[in-house]
């Protein structure tokens, strides 16, 4: 069982910065592929990036691609999601998520086993 608690959300001026993170509950972090998937009203939830178990590898989708950046920290058992140049169609609620198996460059929400709770992010324009 994972834990998933994420904190960064806010408000923020379009052109703006944000640094979300992921702080998990496992003593086995190593072993989840993480990601961060984002949804806003009426939409459904949206793939956003990807970063393999050790770290050294990633996956972005082409609406963040340049802007967002993944990274985890393996001995702080932390993911984060840096996000830069925020325009008012990032408005969302962000979540990040866990899996032992799950890495690739479009993954499903299903395919991921453990989810935070959501922090939301504002980007006023």
């Amino acid at each position: 069982q994972v834990q998933l608690v994420e904190s960064g959300g806010g408000l923020v001026q379009a052109g703006g910065s944000l640094r979300l993170s992921c702080a998990a509950s496992t003593g086995t972090f190593r072993s989840y592929a993480m990601g961060w998937f984002r949804q806003a009203p009426g939409k459904e939830r949206e793939f956003l990036a990807a970063v393999s178990w050790s770290g050294g590898s990633t996956y972005y989708a082409d609406s963040v691609k340049g802007r967002f950046t993944i990274s985890r920290d393996n001995a702080k058992n932390m993911v984060s999601l840096q996000m830069n140049s925020l325009k008012p169609e990032d408005t969302a609620i962000y979540y990040c998520a866990a899996d032992r198996e799950v890495f690739g460059p479009a993954p499903k929400p299903n395919d991921y086993d453990y989810w935070g709770q959501g922090t939301q992010v504002t980007v006023a324009s």
